[in-house]
């Protein structure tokens, strides 16, 4: 928590706006206000977005989704028939975010880990056999150069 509330300073001081993804539930009431002053503090800056998945879990976010979409159904709010892929991205953690244009896998694993499943559907994926704390500027770089070297394809919409 004092963590958190020390980086809001610091993400507010350079124009970062923080966003905290994932589950609040079992969290404890000091650690959700942490989390709400650090969004609400930062929710204006106009730099990067640094999301933090904690508690995350994919499945778990596309089931809320859809549980708040069927709520708006129950509600007339919204029609079955207007649900589109939009409707769906406009329920999960990162609304109003692009989805990642590239997901760098650090540690070795090659797999996603339920992270991010409805969001990186055309993400380039870049794995490297390295953990995060040792991940450096320089390997940065070089993710970036390699990401720019790709042949992008979307598939048909």
């Amino acid at each position: 928590q004092s963590y958190l509330d020390d980086y809001s300073k610091r993400a507010d001081s350079e124009n970062i706006k923080v966003k905290i993804i994932g589950s609040r539930d079992g969290l404890s009431e000091k650690m959700k206000d942490s989390i709400s002053k650090c969004m609400e503090r930062t929710k204006d800056n106009t730099g990067i977005t640094f999301n933090i998945a904690l508690n995350y879990g994919g499945r778990d976010e596309i089931l809320k989704a859809v549980k708040n979409i069927s709520e708006q159904v129950k509600e007339n709010k919204l029609n079955i028939e207007d649900i589109t892929e939009e409707t769906i991205s406009n329920n999960l953690y990162t609304q109003g975010q692009p989805d990642p244009d590239l997901l760098i896998r650090t540690s070795g694993e090659i797999r996603l880990s339920n992270f991010l499943p409805w969001q990186l559907v055309y993400s380039e994926f870049l794995f490297i056999d390295k953990n995060w704390p040792d991940f450096s500027e320089e390997d940065l770089e070089n993710a970036i150069k390699i990401y720019q070297q790709r042949n992008r394809k979307f598939g048909a919409k």
